[in-house]
């Protein structure tokens, strides 16, 4: 994801919460470099659900912040949070030239 995009991610989930930009800010680019870090480093496709779960753990452990206030932002960010999973996994496809026998349909982390 680029600056710009992250900021609109920020800005979008800030509107529409009632946290501050510095609080949502601080979620979203940990849970986005988690989500980008585990994405490059892993081979195994996890359930949307799954990955979640697993960043609003991994973000409240790292921010400090509250589950409902890291869950509120992480679902809001979900569109900014698939596409970076979705690129990624696109990424590493091209680059294994094909061969996965993971289940269709499942997020790639």
């Amino acid at each position: 994801m680029t600056e710009q995009e992250i900021n609109r991610a920020i800005q979008y989930v800030t509107a529409a919460t009632s946290y501050g930009r510095d609080t949502v800010a601080e979620v979203l680019r940990t849970g986005l470099s988690e989500l980008a870090q585990l994405s490059t480093q892993s081979t195994c496709r996890f359930e949307r659900e799954d990955l979640m779960g697993y960043l609003c753990l991994w973000t409240m452990k790292r921010t400090g912040h509250p589950e409902p206030l890291v869950r509120e932002v992480l679902d809001g960010a979900g569109r900014w949070l698939d596409e970076v999973a979705t690129t990624v996994a696109q990424r590493r496809e091209a680059q294994a030239d094909g061969g996965d026998d993971d289940e269709p349909g499942a997020a790639t982390a």
